[in-house]
């Protein structure tokens, strides 16, 4: 199947008891037994549902991997993927990465005997300078959150090639619309789920899909034993949010496009950054690695002014000032003081998210009334 006919039938099956074409919310922890052991295949809600089922079958085939799974959020997803690794593995991360992901690595798992190094992969040779013998993982984000760097996710690869060291990609921002990891060479894709997955800002979800069934198996263990599953109608509005994915992620990258050209013509601001502009450093990366560039674009002004960029977040009405990003709805949020305060503010100056720095989840209204809202928020 090609991808719009995917994220509608793929992995997908109507329900054999009816024939109802939508999978049913199955409201149920446990499952009937025909003799003792003997059963349909489902035992208890936390090791499997058919709802999540159908859900985790469905990403496994928009990302093209073996195992899908469906979690409580991204970062039990994330929490997952830590949980393969033992005391004393090391692991190697952009730099530029989700303030709550980074949260979660120097603040829980370090003191299991974790250890975290974070490099810029705009070099991704830099990545092999930071490898030792006790490397197991490699996290990668592209584009990443908020500065909208991308990783060359061959190369990453590449590197790791004949190693026993897996490669995992943040796939949010992209979604497998635009970008899929696997097909690159990734062992595992994880999504916040929250985000362009389900698309309409009413769920709170994770994915992990993984290359191969063994490393699937392995992950589907550690998600049933520390239990940070999906439940059944979160699991079923995740489903109907992929079957409109590639819609809403075209529309979301037309609208993209249209307001980061308006920004960078626009006389208070000093940078725009997103894949899809010439001016974006990696411009032909993106234009290799994706088939479009997406909806999230940031910039800063020119007068490098925190005041500036909370005058305007205050002002914005059809754009709403929120944390989260992907929804159909417009939103814009201030890094610094929002989705990425849990990051040290020397470490947020080193990396270069500024007080003046405003993040943009452009949505799928109309392009003439996102623009028209920004030029009053300047006023």
């Amino acid at each position: 199947m090609n991808f719009n006919t995917k994220v509608i039938h793929g992995g997908q099956h109507h329900e054999s008891a009816t024939g109802s074409v939508n999978v049913p919310v199955f409201l149920t922890s446990t499952f009937a037994q025909k003799s003792p052991g003997v059963h349909s295949g489902y035992e208890y809600s936390r090791a499997a549902n058919p709802t999540r089922q159908a859900l985790e079958d469905s990403l496994a085939s928009i990302e093209n991997g073996a195992r899908g799974l469906a979690f409580g959020s991204g970062l039990a997803a994330i929490d997952c993927v830590l949980k393969l690794l033992n005391p004393g593995d090391e692991v190697v991360a952009v730099d530029d990465l989700y303030g709550g992901t980074y949260r979660m690595f120097t603040r829980l798992f370090e003191k299991y005997q974790l250890k975290f190094t974070f490099v810029n992969f705009d070099d991704v040779s830099k990545i092999a300078d930071v490898i030792t013998d006790k490397t197991k993982l490699i996290w990668v984000e592209t584009p990443t959150n908020p500065l909208m760097k991308l990783v060359d996710i061959k190369a990453v690869v590449e590197i790791v090639k004949g190693k026993d060291i897996l490669v995992a990609v943040d796939n949010t921002f992209a979604t497998p619309y635009l970008q899929r990891p696997i097909d690159l060479g990734a062992d595992i894709v994880m999504h916040s789920a929250t985000k362009y997955l389900g698309g309409h800002s009413d769920v709170i979800a994770g994915a992990l899909i993984a290359k191969d069934a063994e490393l699937g198996e392995k992950l589907h263990f550690i998600q049933f034993a520390s239990g940070g599953i999906l439940g059944p109608h979160d699991s079923y509005l995740v489903l109907r949010g992929i079957k409109t994915l590639a819609l809403r992620v075209q529309r979301h990258s037309e609208n993209g496009m249209a307001v980061a050209k308006y920004l960078e013509s626009h006389p208070a601001v000093a940078q725009v950054i997103y894949p899809g502009l010439e001016s974006h450093p990696q411009y032909e990366l993106a234009k290799a690695q994706m088939k479009d560039f997406g909806g999230m674009v940031s910039f800063t002004f020119k007068s490098g002014k925190k005041e500036d960029a909370i005058k305007f977040l205050e002002k914005v009405r059809v754009f709403t000032l929120a944390e989260s990003l992907g929804g159909v709805e417009s939103l814009a949020n201030h890094p610094a003081l929002m989705t990425h305060a849990s990051i040290p503010a020397e470490k947020r100056a080193e990396l270069g998210i500024t007080d003046d720095l405003v993040r943009l989840s452009v949505g799928i209204e109309d392009a003439e009334d996102l623009i028209a809202d920004l030029e009053k928020a300047f006023s």
